[in-house]
């Protein structure tokens, strides 16, 4: 069965499929949705001006089909790609299963892609030279195809043609299903690093040596860490010390101040944010110092006490974007019962 000839699939989380919902009613109320079990959301809505915190990755144009071999896959995803992208331009394939435990599914995967590189060495040899395996943010000519597989003969299929995964990257993945492996450091002094790191990936950005740094809310020091790694200069901003070792640094200044007051004497490279406070106080602030260009990139992060207060992110998603080369608002990974919002001033 197609639920619609061609929908925008919006994948989530399990346990974040019911906000998902909520925030594509708020975002357009008369589309129709409908539920994909164990999947995410099928809606008939158009991208364009659309933000969603909830969606793990969205699939432009899916439809869903069936294959009852891995040949009959092989040719699916053929199919939908010849003629439809560039053999000169880079794309990429996405594809991954929904179902079962263990390697099965994987396996069908691994058997499916080599199908489809080996069909195209007879007959699409520039098309398959074009074909790249990265993760990298996607740049103006890449396409990309994904599918996935809901079980062994069924799934969906999604193909997007530049510069649609670009222009669309705040909600189109470069990563597999939307899924960045958690970063590994043990040096840290929380597991809350990840999030800047991750923020970090899906930007497709990171903290350099000799940049500027401004970490709100800093204590115990997690993100700050990450920045003097790199050979930035920091200036965290708390109430409490971070942990002795980055104190003694000297690429740390430390100001015992109110991360909301604090106002940088110039442009800084990156503000980050981990600051524990009422969703609506950290919204506030990320506004207030973008309206004020007091940085060029950001990584903050929203923290949510109860399920009640999500609709509050429709204020950012209206208000950033027009002061933003690039504005993301995620659910990472990373998070639990959090959202970050992160970009390019």
């Amino acid at each position: 069965m197609i639920v619609c000839p061609r929908v925008s699939l919006f994948l989530a989380d399990s346990d974040s499929l019911a906000f998902l919902a909520d925030e594509l009613r708020r975002s357009a109320p008369e589309a129709a949705q409908t539920e994909i079990a164990g999947l995410g959301i099928a809606a008939d809505v158009k991208l364009d001006g659309l933000w969603l915190a909830f969606a793990r990755q969205t699939l432009p144009d899916a439809v869903e089909v069936s294959a009852a071999s891995i040949n009959a896959w092989a040719d699916r995803i053929i199919d939908a790609v010849v003629g439809h992208f560039p053999d000169d331009q880079p794309w990429r394939l996405h594809l991954w299963p929904q179902y079962g435990e263990g390697r099965a599914g994987l396996n069908r995967c691994e058997l499916i892609r080599a199908s489809v590189i080996e069909r195209m060495k007879k007959k699409r040899r520039h098309l398959l030279r074009s074909m790249i395996d990265s993760d990298a943010v996607f740049d103006a000519q890449t396409s990309l195809a994904q599918c996935i597989l809901t079980s062994p003969e069924a799934g969906w299929l999604s193909t997007s043609l530049a510069p649609l995964p670009h222009t669309h990257r705040h909600l189109i993945s470069s990563f597999p299903r939307g899924e960045v492996p958690l970063a590994d450091d043990k040096s840290a002094p929380s597991r809350a690093f990840t999030k800047l790191v991750e923020s970090e990936h899906r930007l497709g950005r990171r903290i350099e040596r000799g940049q500027t740094c401004v970490d709100l809310g800093a204590s115990p020091g997690s993100w700050s860490y990450v920045a003097i790694q790199r050979g930035a200069h920091v200036i965290a901003v708390d109430r409490s010390e971070l942990r002795e070792d980055l104190m003694r640094s000297p690429r740390l200044r430390f100001e015992a101040a109110d991360a909301f007051k604090y106002q940088p004497p110039q442009t800084v490279d990156w503000l980050v944010c981990d600051v524990i406070a009422a969703p609506q106080r950290s919204i506030d602030l990320l506004l207030e110092w973008l309206r004020g260009k007091r940085m060029r990139n950001f990584v903050v992060t929203l923290k949510f006490k109860g399920l009640d207060e999500y609709p509050l992110l429709e204020t950012l998603k209206r208000e950033a974007p027009p002061l933003c080369a690039e504005f993301h608002l995620s659910r990472l990974c990373a998070n639990k019962n959090e959202v970050c919002a992160f970009g390019v001033v």
